[in-house]
This record gives structure tokens, sequence and C-alpha cells, in this order.
């Protein structure tokens, strides 16, 4: 493409866009983009169902019609999305469409970031090379627009979700997953979560530069938080192809998907919905985005009615059962001890990001996984039933409720923002 553009810019903290404003501002801006022939979306899939994507991605159908080709789902490591879960999230669209996106098999390499470069973004922690993989649908050529849709959101590992991870990690490979989210996790989660700068954006960001600027890349970023009345609102909509158009979408998501905190919480309950998440590589969002406001021997209460497994992929699940979440040093020297562990090092992140490092407790409440499974990989165990019957979803509301005279912090769907007590929280 040629000059970078802002194609829409639109909303603010109080905005609540309609469905119809939504299609119509969409619409704008794919006719200012011009006519195109082949068209290819990239949403993500059904573990961001809340990001609009799937009602943008219809409207992107509606307005192409016959010109919308394909439709690949960045699920990076994910499991495929079922043909029921594709319906949930996009409606009529033609399952013929969709391609499920393999992390392993279906990627091209179209360059390094070199080692010198990691190298010094992890402040001299790692030594590799990072490979720029996209699917190979993507880097096919046959498309004249690559609509890259999603969610600005606070992220574990990238510190703001979407823009080029989208395409860099979710339509990645093995290679470039494990070791962007290996980076974030030596360089600390804490110090990444809800900032749009940082060393890993840094390397996806020479990677587009480098090896993504011959593809015809325009991305939607949607900002989404609760109103208040505790509903889902847009707040925000930008499309552009440039890095300019996100860190709008960042800044807006950072005024309305982070809650900095007076004091620490002492009990978090954190409810995770079963559609949306079946395994702790998921459901550890309830880890990941309330670390920073747990006090010291805090509780974390996760109730996981869906909860059927540990990893999506079967052989990430098999690492999170053999070595659990037991903190940072055990697992770097897990890593270099197993080859396994060390050739799958977004597992090794992982690991690390679901670990409390001691620091607060973690409890389980899962819908199908057994006591023993659970305490097995180093988190605690309760009963789902009786949990779910003292800290009632329907009945607590988002932030402080009382339950039996005792102070509970709740947490409706982690997926949707970040939570810190003020205290821990470094600018």
């Amino acid at each position: 493409m040629e000059a970078m553009s802002i194609y829409l810019s639109a909303g603010n903290s109080t905005a609540e866009f309609t469905p119809a404003q939504l299609k119509e501002m969409l619409f704008d801006a794919l006719t200012a983009l011009g006519e195109r022939r082949r068209v290819l979306v990239v949403p993500p899939d059904q573990t961001r169902i809340h990001s609009r994507s799937g009602e943008l991605t219809r409207y992107a159908w509606e307005y192409y019609g016959d010109s919308l080709k394909a439709i690949l789902p960045a699920l990076g490591t994910h499991s495929a999305m079922s043909p029921a879960a594709i319906t949930r999230m996009f409606g009529d669209v033609p399952q013929s469409l969709f391609h499920a996106h393999n992390w392993r098999t279906d990627i091209v390499t179209l360059g390094e970031v070199p080692a010198e470069f990691i190298h010094e973004k992890s402040e001299g922690k790692l030594n590799y090379a990072w490979p720029a993989q996209i699917n190979k649908l993507i880097a096919s050529g046959e498309f004249d627009l690559v609509l890259s849709i999603g969610q600005v959101v606070p992220h574990e590992v990238i510190g703001m979700a979407n823009y080029n991870k989208n395409i860099l990690v979710g339509t990645g490979g093995r290679e470039g997953i494990n070791r962007s989210h290996y980076l974030g996790a030596v360089y600390g989660m804490e110090r990444i979560m809800g900032r749009a700068d940082n060393p890993v954006r840094q390397v996806l960001n020479y990677a587009s530069d480098h090896f993504l600027k011959h593809i015809p890349i325009v991305y939607v970023h949607t900002v989404v938080s609760r109103n208040a009345e505790g509903h889902l609102a847009v707040r925000g909509l930008f499309i552009g192809d440039d890095v300019e158009c996100f860190h709008r979408a960042a800044d807006l998501s950072l005024a309305v998907n982070f809650e900095m905190l007076d004091r620490p919480i002492q009990k978090a309950v954190v409810y995770l919905e079963p559609h949306e998440f079946k395994s702790t590589w998921l459901g550890n969002k309830a880890v990941y985005r309330t670390r920073m406001a747990l006090a010291d021997g805090g509780d974390l209460i996760i109730l996981a009615p869906g909860m059927k497994e540990f990893g999506e992929d079967p052989t990430i699940d098999k690492l999170i059962r053999k070595y659990g979440y037991r903190g940072t040093p055990n697992t770097l020297a897990a890593v270099e001890r197993d080859s396994q562990l060390a050739s799958d090092l977004s597992a090794a992140a992982h690991l690390i990001h679901g670990s409390s490092e001691g620091r607060f407790n973690i409890t389980y409440c899962p819908g199908n996984l057994t006591k023993e499974e659970i305490e097995s990989v180093g988190f605690r165990y309760a009963d789902l039933a009786s949990m779910t019957a003292r800290y009632d979803p329907e009945k607590l509301k988002n932030g402080y409720n009382t339950v039996d005279g005792e102070e509970v912090f709740y947490i409706s769907n982690p997926g949707l923002g970040l939570w810190a007590y003020r205290g821990r929280f470094h600018s």
C-alpha cells in the first residue's frame, strides 16, 4: 500500500455506538479504501466474542458480497472454531468462507528480526532471532485487501491486544508465537500489561516495517467496556493501516478498560463464561488481569463451569500437566533441562504467567476437571456448586460486594479489563 492512512477515528470514554452506527462507519471507511475485488477478513475467534468482531465481519461480508473470498480467524494456538461457535459469533456468514489456521503447519516465514534486536529489547536476557511468520493465505498475494478486525484491550503478552499481533501472532507460526510469548514473560508481565509500547510490540513493529509492507493490511480496532448499567458498550472504532491508528485505540482502551484501585484486593471472585473459557490456557486471564490488584496473601477464586483442560493444544496440555504453575525459577530451570519445553516456549511463558509466584492464592472451581488434576498443577481446588452458591454470579455486581459480612471484589469477565492497585503499578 502507498501512504499510511487513518480511515476512521471515532469514539471517547462515554460513547455507546449502536449496531447501525458501527455498520455505517465501517461502510464509510471501506468506501474510502476504494474498490477491492478479492478480500480476506482476519477476525479473532470465540475467545474474543465480546470484541464485536463477529458483527463487523458480518457487515464486511454484506459490503463486499462475492468479493469477500475468505475468512481466517486468528486462532494463534487456540483450537479451531466449531460450526456452532462460528454461527454463534458470525451469524449467517457462510461457513464455507472460513479457514482454520494451524500454527504448526500453515505458515510462511517472511524474514527474521535479528537476534541483536531481541537481545537489546530483552535487556540482555535472550539471544535468539524472531521469525516473522504468517498464515500462507495472507502471504499468498492473491488478496487486494486483508481486513484485520479485533479489539484493543490490555493484554498480558503484548501490553495492549490487536494491531499487528492479530496477524503475526494470531495467524503466526510455532516459533514466532513461542519466542514472542517467552520474551514477554522474561521481560515481566507486570511491566508490560496496559502499555502499548513495550519490547514484544517493538519486535512486531520491526517485523511489520520490514516484512509486511507489501501486504495490503487494514486494521479495524474496537474498544469495548461496560457502561454504568453493566452492559457492554462500544466506546471506539478506529480503522487504518498504521501504528498511529492503533495508538489512538490503545489510549482510549487504557481510559475505559483499566481500573486503578486505591487499595489492594483481599479476595477476588472471577467468573469464566463457559462458551469462552474451556482451558486454563485461556482461563488464566483471571490470574493475569487481576495479579497487580491482589494483596500479598490475598485470595483469587475462579468460577470456571466450562473448564475441561489445561492447554487447547494437546502437546501444551501435556506440558502444563507435567510442570504446573510453579513460578518463574522452576519454569526457567525446566526450560534448561527439558528440550521439549524449550521448543514450546509459549507453554513456558504461560506457566510463568499463570503462577502467583507464591504471593497470593489461586483457587479454581472447574466444571470438568478433578480436584487431583487441579492440585497437580499447583492450584487450589474448590467445588464449583458450593462456591457458586456462596458467590452467585447472578447476584454479584462488578466491583466490591459484601457476602455474609465478607468483602469480595467480583469480575464477570477478566478478558474485558485490567485491574491494578495504584501502589503496585508504576508507569
